[in-house]
């Protein structure tokens, strides 16, 4: 993994937990899951090279604000980035801007779920109800940015789903329109298709949830997306299987189940995959290009291009660090 990871110039994770040995449990009595790693959880995100984490999730808060303040102080103790959680509301809306071989990246995270984690008085994370469609601030964050490519990294849509639901497809494009060069989302737990710019979903990397053996939400995909200029040139998704926090690549037999999902879930949106060395593709020229309406209105997710011949290569993990990090960290092959 960490040599795949290497391939990236710069590597972004969704981190779907507080890191902290500290604070107490979020008093909701209907709350299943509470997931908090140990301080040597920085250690592995040093080690794959992420370069920025987006906490802007429905664990974040799990173990309350002092843990989150907790994971701001670790973060940034590792050399890590953070986006879409802060110590206020303003700071968790604020975007993180990084930069490699003279491309800026800037990067907006935001979750849509659960309201009561959205940052007022206290610390907590970037929220809006994106079912109800994409507030103002957001798209005028997101098209105030200036960067030469810009991210939006989404916490969305119910879990254990197949397919991007309807709001979800929705504000996607309506953060294409507003300036976004790549959408990268996350919550499903399981990998969905790619349209245009669009990750509806990352699927999972670390994580040691119980298996769907429908869903088999413990296969998963390594996300490589290069850009040429502002625009995707070419994602590879590498595939990978996840047994409680050890990931590894996939055999033989889950990588030809992977793939045949991935192309179903590719096709149903107008993208054609192939397959290299192992890897499944998406060139430009494969990416679904759909035009979706919504009411009387028509937009197109394709953003400004900016100068050509400047390339970065990004890549996307999804990451839920739960017990088995506490007693030793995650393993990765």
């Amino acid at each position: 993994m960490v040599e795949i990871a290497t391939e990236a110039d710069l590597v972004l994770a969704n981190l779907k937990c507080a890191i902290s040995e500290r604070g107490e449990r979020w008093p909701d009595p209907n709350k299943p899951f509470f997931f908090r790693a140990p301080p040597v959880a920085t250690e592995v995100l040093t080690m794959l090279g992420v370069d920025c984490v987006t906490l802007a999730s429905n664990h974040a808060l799990d173990y309350g604000p002092v843990a989150l303040v907790d994971t701001f102080a670790h973060l940034e103790r590792a050399g890590v980035a953070w986006v879409g959680a802060g110590a206020d509301k303003r700071s968790t809306r604020s975007p993180v801007v990084l930069e490699h071989g003279g491309v800026t990246l800037g990067i907006v995270g935001v979750t849509d779920h659960p309201a009561a984690y959205a940052a007022d008085d206290r610390p907590g994370v970037a929220y809006a109800d994106l079912r109800h469609g994409c507030p103002q601030w957001l798209i005028d964050t997101v098209g105030s940015l200036g960067t030469d490519v810009v991210l939006v990294t989404p916490h969305w849509g119910p879990n254990l789903v197949t397919e991007p639901v309807p709001h979800v497809r929705a504000v996607a494009w309506a953060f294409g329109a507003a300036g976004a060069n790549l959408i990268a989302g996350h919550s499903a737990h399981v990998f969905h298709g790619v349209a245009d710019m669009i990750l509806y979903d990352l699927g999972g990397f670390i994580d040691d949830y119980a298996v769907d053996r429908g869903l088999r939400n413990d296969l998963g995909l390594f996300l490589l997306i290069t850009f040429e200029g502002a625009i995707v040139e070419r994602i590879e998704a590498i595939p990978l299987a996840i047994d409680r926090c050890h990931t590894r690549l996939a055999n033989p037999e889950e990588a030809r189940w992977i793939a045949h999902r991935f192309r179903k879930a590719c096709s149903d949106l107008g993208t054609t995959v192939s397959e290299e060395s192992g890897r499944l593709v998406v060139n430009r020229r494969g990416l679904g290009s759909k035009r979706e309406r919504h009411g009387d209105s028509s937009t197109s997710v394709i953003a400004a291009i900016a100068e050509p011949g400047v390339e970065l290569r990004l890549g996307c993990v999804d990451v839920v660090w739960v017990s088995a990090v506490q007693i030793g960290g995650p393993h990765l092959e």
